[in-house]
């Protein structure tokens, strides 16, 4: 926090995405998110049907991972469009096309033309979740799937489901630390839990929505440290945690003593109404 204060002597909500691009632990984290959520999100796309021809909008990209997977689902005669606010770990030539976009923001790109519409772990840091939703909404044909995947981290906030001892606690702490510095910045933690209705909202049908929750594993152990090196000096700036309990966090990670765990990831689908192509505006 810088200090400044809202109305009220409030202190004022500060700005700008907490897990930035910015910063090397970013691409961490993408091969760790990937390797925990990637088999999921492909099962989805199976589901709703994208195959050799289909085309298909990746909000919020990230990483290559799910670009390239869409590529090779819907091959040649497919098109695949990847967007970020900053899409430098995109890869140009990966058989997608890359674009800078601010879902929060910008217009769609190509609307009412993708068969589905796809973004994870996005909305829920977006201050104008509504907005964006209708963007990625309108981007879709009469019939596309729009696939919408976001944690829940109000649902099950604990680091270690296991509160054993010290170790179990302070990264438990740490969490709660972590999940302070998202509320800050404006997300909204109990978002996973809203996804269905939002799409019913949004005009969708044919709404449908399942959980994934993974539990331990090298995998959890590589994203939490690589997500509080990436966070460290917003906890120290805000008071939230000193060097030492980091430190020691980072140890207990390294030597194999916890059973991380993560926050469910709520995946939520809705069909564009192919009776009525002006349904969604």
């Amino acid at each position: 926090m810088d200090g400044t204060t809202a109305l009220g002597g409030e202190p004022a909500p500060a700005r700008g995405y907490l897990l930035d691009n910015a910063r090397a632990e970013a691409g961490e984290r993408f091969v760790w998110l990937a390797e925990l959520f990637d088999g999921v999100t492909r099962g989805h796309f199976d589901r709703l049907g994208v195959r050799a021809g289909s085309r298909c909008w990746e909000v919020g990209a990230g990483g290559p991972g799910i670009p390239e997977a869409l590529a090779a689902a819907v091959g040649p005669t497919g098109h695949v469009l990847a967007t970020d606010i900053d899409p430098s770990w995109l890869k140009t030539g990966g058989g997608y096309e890359v674009r800078r976009h601010d879902v929060a923001t910008d217009p769609p790109p190509e609307p009412g033309t993708f068969d589905l519409v796809h973004a994870r772990l996005v909305l829920v840091h977006v201050p104008d979740r509504a907005r964006a939703l209708a963007t990625m909404a309108a981007a879709l044909r009469p019939g596309g799937w729009l696939l919408i995947e976001d944690a829940d981290t109000a649902l099950q906030p604990l680091a270690c489901l296991d509160d054993s001892g010290p170790d179990q606690r302070r990264a438990n702490r740490l969490r709660d630390a972590v999940r302070e510095l998202l509320t800050r910045r404006g997300a909204d933690l109990r978002y996973g839990r809203t996804l269905p209705r939002a799409l019913r909202e949004a005009g969708l049908v044919d709404v449908a929505a399942g959980g994934a929750f993974p539990v331990g594993g090298p995998a959890c152990d590589r994203l939490e440290a690589a997500t509080i090196r990436h966070v460290r000096g917003e906890l120290l700036a805000a008071g939230l945690a000193d060097d030492a309990e980091i430190d020691a966090h980072l140890a207990a990670i390294h030597a194999g003593k916890l059973d991380l765990t993560l926050a469910p990831l709520i995946s939520a689908w809705g069909r564009r109404p192919a009776e009525d192509p002006s349904a969604l505006g």
